[in-house]
């Protein structure tokens, strides 16, 4: 037990306070009270011992000797003479229990997985972690020092201690009172490195909240406040807590966002879209909650001057540079191929201040992104030759068996080829992913594993990775998350709707078919006949899609669907999930209308079979009330059904199993197999309710609208419409389906991407190309992303007017 611990204990009992009632007192949680006289949590925030002294009647120092003079404890004066001063201690996480500690637990458990296997992945610690060194924020960029420890009025503030590098950055992020923390940087500097650690090291150190790293760069801040902006992120890449709390009336996720059970690590700000990030900073000003914030200084700095104030209650760190010191300790020891005094003239040059060359290289290599990058060049990728120039230059025939002996670093010392900093920064952007597809094969199938990883040629990996990147910039919002479900939205609308038409009519003419084909193997019916009604209804319902496709944006669907996270579940009711009322709404608007466009659809296409097997005009008396009236009442019919059917389907959806973890591999199967289902569920439904409903209308408005015959044929236009309207909504207004055709076959097929882009993707990944952030990949990093679209628009001749080398025509460009 420690000297806290013992000091905790017997100051509760001789208030003879039970824990219980000291958690209620002090609003420290039960489990954080347990931990600390049980000495598992040795390293407290100091505002939890200003909270326990306050409630058990002493002085914080009494409490913690060895916390004496710290600057946390300056809540109360010490000076002689002067009265203690009330401290405001900062807001507090509720004790969360029952289902929502485990929730909170399964939730630390994943992220901490999630985020080491990324630190391995991307081998930060390989062979050791980058220094990383801070110096405090600039004063105009963070709140006042009283206001960041919280004190109460009259209160002195003593200075802040923010001192440390990587390895302290939990330990700083607890002396802080307040929980709040805005880290600066530019470009490279290791912002996101940090979060990740920080992340990590709170875990591992027993925070009472669990640290969640969410990127900034797709928040809306005039659209969507902070807290339910985390519950989305957090329902995204965790579907399991869409499960209803222990209450009911709200989700797992909001339940611990709103009790402040997770740490929010906000990274990126300066992703957000310029014009809202003024907006972005107020909403953060709306909340007290402990948060961190990742951004580059100048966007930082631009959105304080707009808002007129800085982050409210926070502190803040600069990050500084890599010193030609550090460069010196860890450039050689990644070469491990015995290669590594290559890199011993370049570092000799670059601690020569005398030496322009040396100047440069040292100037480009002051950040981790670009150190990593020429690590990947020079010392990782020894063998495969340089990653700037073509195949044939290096006499590498591309199929990873490499060619020459590995590049000389001492190239970077080339004043003609790299006249200045930004030249070199920019070759090693330019070798980094050709490097990455030479020198590492595909690995050989191993038992359980299935097929080899195939092999991508550098050229085509780079084409392909400049298009998705391409396609994240030239997003309204200048997207950063590469999701599964958004790619097919790199196309032009026009072109998706154009798909959405083509796949429907296909489904509705096979379904058409194979219907009659069934119906004609039991009865005696006209094959002319049946194909020719699906010739002609196959056309007319794709028409009918795609006009609802196109209009999805008024109903707040917006251009992209996004993947279900739910299943379907007959049993459990509670644990059903409740979609919100409005987006409920809007769905089933959209589903209502496809549903009459879909029926008028069919009709027309019945008059026109039957004008054409029956040999009648359409101008024939009679003929346009008759089609009228069946254009009402298939309208009736298709509508009325399309909608019992979905609200029935939504009243029964439960959340994705617990095990089901989100990564995109993960997501894309378990939505794979969900809408399978799905489809079939569909396709029984939406027949039984066609049919049925149609004889219900037919017996409600006969002699109304005239005589309206249903019977026999009622069945089969109600199992062709089951089927075929089952299929044409899976494949065009599911997440997996619209991936199946746009993804996995259109853009294929235009050469934009592999036929197999999930194992591209996986493969990207793997290499380093690509990270993971919970359902959704990122580049590497934002430079490399902007790097890759630039080269992208460098190649498409529709691009050639566009001046490639505007920072912002980079982040721009024409929407294909």
């Amino acid at each position: 037990m420690t000297e806290l611990g013992t000091a905790l204990r017997g100051l509760r009992t001789a208030t003879s306070m039970t824990q219980e009632q000291l958690a209620e007192r002090s609003g420290v949680s039960v489990r954080t009270i347990r931990r600390l006289e049980n000495g598992a949590l040795p390293d407290p925030r100091l505002a939890t011992i200003n909270q326990l002294a306050a409630a058990l009647g002493v002085a914080p120092h009494v409490l913690n000797p060895s916390s004496a003079g710290l600057p946390a404890d300056a809540g109360t004066d010490v000076r002689a003479g002067a009265a203690p001063a009330p401290a405001f201690a900062p807001r507090s996480p509720f004790h969360v229990h029952g289902v929502l500690e485990e929730a909170a637990g399964e939730l630390a458990r994943e992220i901490r997985r999630r985020w080491r296997r990324e630190e391995d992945q991307s081998r930060v610690r390989d062979p050791f972690h980058l220094p990383v060194r801070w110096r405090p924020a600039p004063a105009d960029l963070v709140d006042r020092s009283d206001n960041i420890q919280r004190l109460g009025p009259g209160a002195v503030a003593e200075p802040l201690d923010l001192s440390g590098d990587l390895s302290d950055v939990a330990l700083v992020h607890r002396r802080i009172p307040s929980g709040r923390l805005v880290v600066l940087g530019r470009a490279g500097a290791g912002k996101s490195v940090l979060a990740i650690r920080l992340a990590l090291d709170l875990l591992e150190s027993g925070c009472s909240q669990v640290p969640v790293i969410f990127s900034l760069g797709a928040w809306d801040p005039t659209t969507t406040s902070l807290p339910d902006w985390l519950v989305g992120q957090l329902l995204r890449d965790h579907p399991h807590l869409a499960r209803r709390s222990p209450g009911g009336a709200q989700s797992l996720a909001e339940a611990l966002i709103h009790c402040d059970a997770v740490l929010p690590v906000l990274d990126g700000f300066d992703e957000i879209a310029e014009g809202l990030r003024a907006a972005a900073l107020r909403e953060l000003n709306t909340t007290s909650s402990a948060l961190v914030v990742t951004t580059r200084r100048e966007e930082f700095a631009d959105a304080v001057r707009v808002a007129g104030a800085p982050l409210a209650w926070a502190a803040g760190i600069e990050l500084g540079d890599i010193t030609t010191d550090d460069l010196a300790h860890y450039l050689p020891r990644t070469a491990r191929d015995g290669n590594a005094h290559g890199w011993d003239r370049v570092l000799t040059a670059a601690r020569d201040p005398q030496d322009p060359a040396g100047a440069r290289l040292a100037e480009a290599l002051s950040t981790p992104l670009m150190v990593a990058l020429a690590r990947v060049l020079y010392s990782d990728g020894s063998g495969d030759g340089s990653g700037d120039g073509s195949d044939e230059e290096r006499g590498d025939s591309g199929d990873g068996s490499g060619g020459k002996a590995g590049p000389d670093p001492a190239e970077l010392l080339d004043a003609d080829r790299f006249p200045d900093t930004r030249s070199l920064e920019e070759h090693l952007l330019k070798g980094f992913v050709p490097t990455l597809y030479r020198m590492r094969p595909p690995e050989p199938a191993t038992p359980g594993r299935g097929r080899p990883r195939r092999a991508f040629h550098p050229d085509q990996a780079g084409r392909w990775l400049g298009y998705l990147a391409h396609g994240l910039a030239t997003h309204p919002s200048d997207r950063h998350d590469l999701a599964w479900w958004q790619l097919g939205d790199s196309m032009r609308r026009s072109s998706r709707t154009l798909a959405v038409v083509l796949t429907t009519a296909a489904c509705l003419t096979v379904s058409t078919w194979l219907v009659g084909a069934l119906i004609g193997a039991l009865i005696a019916v006209d094959p002319v006949q049946i194909v020719l009604l699906g010739l002609l209804l196959g056309p007319v319902a794709g028409l009918a899609f795609g006009c609802v496709y196109a209009v999805t944006p008024l109903f707040g669907r917006g251009s992209g669907i996004e993947p279900s996270r739910t299943r379907l579940r007959l049993r459990g009711h509670q644990q059903m999930t409740r979609r919100p009322r409005r987006a409920l709404t809007a769905h089933l608007g959209a589903i209502l209308l496809g549903g009459f466009v879909m029926g008028a659809g069919f009709a027309l296409a019945l008059t026109l079979e039957r004008s054409l097997v029956y040999h009648f005009p359409l101008s024939a008396p009679g003929v346009l009330t008759v089609t009228l009236i069946n254009i009402v009442v298939f309208a009736l019919i298709f509508g009325t059904a399309a909608t019992s059917v979905f609200g029935l389907l939504t009243a029964f959806q439960a959340p994705l199993d617990t095990s089901s973890t989100a990564t995109p591999s993960a997501l894309l199967a378990s939505n794979r197999a969900e809408t399978t289902r799905q489809l079939l569920v569909l396709a029984a439904l939406l027949a039984g309710a066609i049919t049925g409903i149609g004889e219900l209308v037919t017996v409600t408005f006969q002699g109304t609208l005239g005589p309206l015959i249903w019977g026999e044929g009622g069945i089969e236009i109600g199992v062709i419409g089951g089927v075929g309207g089952a299929a044409a909504y899976v494949f065009t207004f599911t997440a997996w389906g619209q991936w199946l055709v746009l993804v996995r076959f259109w853009l294929p097929l235009t050469g934009r991407l592999p036929w197999n882009t999930a194992a591209f993707l996986d493969d990207a990944y793997g290499r380093g190309a690509l990270r993971r952030s919970g359902a959704v990949y990122q580049f590497r990093h934002v430079r490399l992303q902007h790097h890759l679209a630039r080269a992208h628009r460098a190649r498409e001749a529709r691009f050639a007017d566009a001046d490639l080398s505007d920072p912002a025509a980079e982040a721009r460009g024409e929407k294909e």
